[in-house]
């Protein structure tokens, strides 16, 4: 059996959970929960850092002691997992006896594996108390005259020949650099890894690993011939949680330590990125230890362009009532939960800068949660629910012929290639890549239904509707499993409506491609109740209302309006338009052209004219663009192929679906063909 262990960040307890807090803990649920459908043995640790200098602060301000505001504090984090349904985790709290134990135990070690490694020493230097972390000159911003953290845009204190203990950091950045070239999946993604490795070969130089100014933290174990009292720095108390929690007794070692260390990942945020791939690394190579398997680094969400910040409470998104807000209700959570878990986690590629918006948050609920996946769901069970007494959804070989225009074939196909690909992107640590493959076999599914057409099949007593409804069935347990490490509470309402009590396990690919075979053959559907119901323009403004407050309503989406018509002068036929003359150059350079592929493509309800597409430009999330081809291209027909974009169009509705720019093709009313390219191209490309 496989092992994996993965590791949110320990938050630090200067702050409550906020949006951002959610999103890492998040992630590392939705992996730990794939890997458990694996059948891997998996382990789950989050906690919080409660020691350093803006503890005590922060205590002194409040007339608490320090342990007293952490004991409140911490609590709170604990708490919030728990009602995000987050599940099977561990939770540590730097300031438990064991933690302690454990960092004395790893600075001992590193005395008797490389003795010289610790030394005393006087330092000064500018200091951030946010980062608790000393900075050169060149690493600092100017603020007036002073110099502010680049972080934290706050000013940095100068601290003047403090004692304490030095760690010889100068010595590892060769063996950290050989390291990475042996493994370059220690660091991910690529881009963070080449930031580290530019740093490791400007050298390094030795860092304090004790502090005198302060006393709450861990002590160090060790008497300064001075007498002065030192507490371990708090960056090497915090990174040793990740040891600590595997550790039996008051010594680094164990049966915990042997089975998971070598599958950790530690999954962070790209601003304590030096802390995890250089001093963590630096530290555990002095003891001897083995180093984690890899460091992934995501990168920061912002609101509405701004930083997440105490001082800005607008960007300060609370998950519970943004959930319960998407829910419409406290008793509905999981559902907004699970819409939340969503639009974090499909938004934005796990390693990327991400904006919460709620106009993007809106557009994924109602295209991909509403349009595509509930009205797959309420489609598929209310048929097979109507059909079933006739024609029970039943396997039939015979019409699995492999042709290209065979539906039944087509679907098999796409369901194992969409279980594989999955599992890669999984495994890769790319839950968006994940979601965004799901949803492509979501779209399929959808397609199916509008080619076979159910209902014409059984006014037509067709024999093959029961395999028809056998496959939409078994596509829907095929999701339901799909989706479970992202959508838990979805996976398990569509799974009752299917009536399939098996554990959740993650769907075997076998070699025949037929991963839909896997499902139980005594599945008895029932109709659905709506899961994610459309959220119209009044719904839209109540969620801003209820979770950024009156003030951010005048911020809400509002559904495009079309410009006024103009009205024909009297006695004047209205002419076609024609060439208005010559542009300049810098009128073309206003249009913003670009590649795009086309990734799903379903027909408009009740526009004959008009397709609904999503196409990939090489952003964040695939662009919803409505282009009027019906009439010349079958959906199936104009998935995957290269498309040019006009992607700085404003946003407008069409066909009741918001349009986020236009594709070019030939022709008026009759489409000849569409513009492309004579190669392949990068989506997301230039066109000049």
């Amino acid at each position: 059996m496989s092992t994996f262990y993965v590791t949110t960040p320990i938050y630090y307890v200067n702050d409550v959970p906020h949006l951002g807090h959610a999103y890492t803990t998040l992630v590392c649920d939705a992996l730990a929960r794939f890997h458990r459908m694996r059948g891997d043995d998996t382990r789950f640790l989050t906690g919080t850092d409660e020691h350093g200098q803006k503890v005590e602060e922060a205590a002194t301000k409040r007339g608490l002691t320090p342990m007293q505001l952490v004991d409140q504090v911490a609590p709170r984090f604990d708490e919030m997992w728990k009602l995000l349904g987050i599940t099977d985790y561990r939770f540590i709290r730097t300031t438990s006896e064991h933690h302690k134990a454990i960092v004395a135990s790893l600075w001992k070690t590193i005395r008797a594996t490389n003795p010289d490694d610790l030394y005393l020493e006087t330092y000064q230097g500018w200091y951030c108390v946010g980062c608790e972390a000393f900075y050169k000159e060149s690493e600092l911003v100017k603020d007036g005259d002073a110099f502010a953290c680049a972080t934290h845009k706050k000013p940095v204190s100068w601290l003047d020949k403090e004692r304490s203990w030095f760690f010889r950091l100068s010595k590892y950045a060769e063996p950290l650099l050989a390291h990475i070239e042996a493994h370059p999946e220690f660091i991910r993604p690529e881009s963070y890894r080449n930031e580290i490795v530019s740093f490791l070969k400007g050298g390094l130089k030795d860092l304090s690993v004790s502090r005198t100014s302060f006393s709450w933290g861990v002590p160090v174990p060790e008497p300064d011939p001075k007498g002065d009292v030192h507490v371990t720095y708090v960056w090497m108390d915090a990174l040793t949680n990740y040891l600590s929690d595997l550790c039996e007794g008051s010594a680094i070692g164990g049966p915990d330590v042997d089975k998971y260390w070598k599958s950790a990942v530690h999954v962070i945020g790209k601003d304590i990125l030096r802390f995890h791939t250089v001093y963590w690394p630096a530290f555990l190579m002095s003891a001897g230890l083995p180093l984690p398997k890899g460091i992934f680094a995501h990168g920061w969400w912002t609101v509405r362009g701004e930083k997440i910040s105490k001082s800005l409470p607008a960007t300060r998104i609370d998950p519970l009532t943004l959930a319960d807000a998407l829910a419409g209700s406290p008793e509905k959570r999981p559902i907004g939960i699970d819409a939340m878990r969503y639009y974090l986690l499909r938004e934005v590629p796990l390693g990327n800068d991400g904006d919460f918006t709620f106009e993007s948050l809106f557009g994924r609920f109602n295209a991909d949660l509403a349009n595509d996946l509930g009205n797959l769901i309420n489609r598929s069970l209310t048929m097979i629910a109507k059909f079933a007494p006739a024609s029970p959804p039943k396997r039939d070989d015979q019409y699995l012929a492999a042709q290209s225009e065979n539906p039944y074939f087509q679907i098999e196909l796409a369901a194992h290639e969409t279980c594989k690909l999955a599992a890669i992107q999984f495994e890769a640590f790319a839950p968006s890549k994940a979601l965004e493959v799901i949803w492509r076999f979501v779209g399929m599914a959808n397609r199916f239904i509008d080619q076979t057409q159910p209902w014409a099949m059984d006014r037509a007593k067709d024999p093959a509707l029961a395999h028809c409804l056998w496959c939409l069935q078994s596509s829907l347990w095929l999701i339901a499993r799909l989706i479970d490490p992202v959508l838990p509470a979805t996976s398990r309402a569509l799974r009752e409506w299917i009536g399939d009590t098996a554990p959740v396990t993650w769907p075997e690919v076998s070699g025949e491609g037929r991963v839909l075979a896997a499902a139980p053959d005594d599945l008895v559907a029932r109709p659905p109740s709506p899961l994610f119901p459309r959220l119209d323009e009044p719904m839209q403004n109540a969620i801003v209302v209820k979770v950024a407050g009156d003030a951010a309503a005048t911020t809400a989406p509002t559904e495009a309006k079309p410009p006024p018509r103009s009205k024909p002068v009297k006695d004047k036929p209205v002419e076609a338009p024609v060439a208005s003359g010559p542009i300049t150059f810098d009128d073309f350079m206003k249009v913003e052209l670009r590649v795009g592929r086309v990734v799903t493509a379903i027909a408009v309800p009740k526009m004959k004219k008009l397709l609904h597409l999503t196409v990939d430009l090489g952003e964040a999330a695939p662009r919803s663009i409505v282009a009027g081809i019906a009439l010349a291209y079958n959906p199936d027909q104009i998935v995957g192929k290269q498309v040019l974009v006009v992607a700085n169009l404003a946003p407008r509705k069409v066909g009741g679906i918001e349009s986020q720019g236009m594709i070019l093709a030939a022709g008026d009313e009759s489409i000849l063909g569409l513009s492309s390219l004579d190669r392949d191209a990068p989506p997301g490309t230039r066109v000049r």
